[in-house]
C-alpha cells in the first residue's frame, strides 16, 4: 500500500484529509490505477482537466520504482501509515499524506519537542534570548522545530547545534530545492545529523503558499512553541493560531515597547501566552504534560 500511495502522492502531493474518499472506496490502493479520469475527478474533488493528467501520469510511470530512486537521494519517505511517522500529526485536520525526511529518522520519535519560531528580520535580541532558552532545553532532551527561515528559524537552529542539541528543519518546498540559498551550509548540517523533513515531493519548488502550509507541521510537531521576536501580522502568528487551535502551550518573549518585533510577543502575552525568560519554564511543563 505504502509504494502505491508513494506513487499517487508524487503526482498529486495533497494531504491526507483530501485522499480519505478514496481509502473509504479503496482502502489499499489497489484499484484506484484503474478508474477512469472521470471517477478520479469525482472522488478527489478535482477538475476533469486535472483528473485526465494525473490518470496519465500514473500509467506511464506506474512502473518506476520511487522508494529506490528516494534512496539514491538519501531521502527517506514517510507515509501516514509508517511507524516512524509522527502521532503528533495525525492530530491535524489535515496531516501530511506522505513525509519525505533527510537525516537521523530516531530523532522524530523523541519525547519532547518544542518549536522556536519568530521573525525573518530577528535581531541580536532573538540570540540573545535563546541563550537562556535552549541549553535547558537541549539538557532535558527536547529536540528544537524550526522552519529553515532567514532570521529567528536560522538562530534557533544554530543554537540547538551549538549546544550539543537535536533540531527538525521543517521545510516549505522539496528536498531538490533549498530556500533560503544562504542556508545551504546549515541545510547540510541538518541533513546529516539531525532532520529536513517536507511534505513536498522532491521536486516541488519554493512558492508563496508552500510556507504558510509547512507552519502546521512545525507546531504540529511540537509539544509547545516559543515566539521571539514577531510583528503582530507574520507567518510566524499562522503558525501560532496553528499551535493554539491544536491545544499547544505557546509561550512568548517579552521585549521592549519601542521594538515593532516585541510588538507579535507582548501581544500574545496579553492574550494568555505564557512569558517566557528561561528554558526551565518549559522543562516543567513538558514533564507535567507526559
Amino acid at each position: 500500500m505504502e509504494k502505491r500511495l508513494l506513487a499517487l502522492h508524487y503526482f498529486f502531493p495533497v494531504p491526507k484529509n483530501r485522499l480519505n474518499r478514496l481509502y473509504e472506496i479503496d482502502p489499499n490502493l489497489e484499484n484506484f490505477h484503474t478508474y477512469t479520469a472521470e471517477i478520479l475527478s469525482k472522488i478527489l474533488k478535482i477538475t476533469s482537466l486535472k483528473a485526465t493528467r494525473l490518470k496519465a501520469n500514473l500509467l506511464e510511470n506506474s512502473h518506476t520504482p520511487y522508494e529506490v530512486l528516494y534512496k539514491q537521494y538519501k531521502i527517506t519517505p514517510i507515509p501516514f501509515s509508517n511507524p516512524l511517522y509522527p502521532e503528533h500529526l495525525l492530530k491535524l485536520i489535515d496531516p501530511p499524506a506522505v513525509l519525505y525526511m533527510k537525516g537521523d529518522p530516531t530523532i522524530l520519535s523523541h519525547k519532547f519537542k518544542v518549536a522556536i519560531i519568530g521573525s525573518r528580520k530577528a535581531t541580536t535580541y532573538s540570540r540573545d534570548a535563546m541563550s537562556l532558552i535552549v541549553p535547558p532545553l537541549v539538557k532535558n532532551n527536547t529536540v528544537i522545530v524550526s522552519g529553515l527561515a532567514k532570521g529567528a528559524d536560522t538562530l534557533a537552529h544554530e543554537a540547538a547545534i551549538a549546544y550539543g542539541g537535536k533540531t527538525i528543519a521543517v521545510l516549505g518546498h522539496g528536498l531538490f530545492h533549498l530556500y533560503p540559498k544562504e542556508n545551504s551550509h546549515l541545510a547540510s548540517e541538518i541533513s546529516q545529523n539531525h532532520v529536513l523533513i517536507t511534505e513536498y515531493p522532491p521536486y516541488v519548488k519554493p512558492e508563496r503558499w508552500t510556507f504558510p502550509m509547512r507552519n502546521r507541521i512545525i507546531s504540529g510537531l511540537s509539544d509547545a512553541v516559543v515566539v521571539t521576536e514577531s510583528a503582530i501580522k507574520s507567518g510566524t502568528m499562522i503558525t501560532v493560531e496553528h499551535a493554539l487551535e491544536n491545544g499547544k502551550d505557546v509561550y512568548a518573549v517579552p521585549g521592549p515597547v519601542t521594538s515593532d518585533l516585541s510588538a507579535g510577543p507582548n501581544r500574545l502575552i496579553d492574550e494568555g501566552a505564557q512569558p517566557l525568560w528561561n528554558g526551565f519554564q518549559i522543562v516543567e511543563s513538558l514533564v507535567f504534560m507526559h
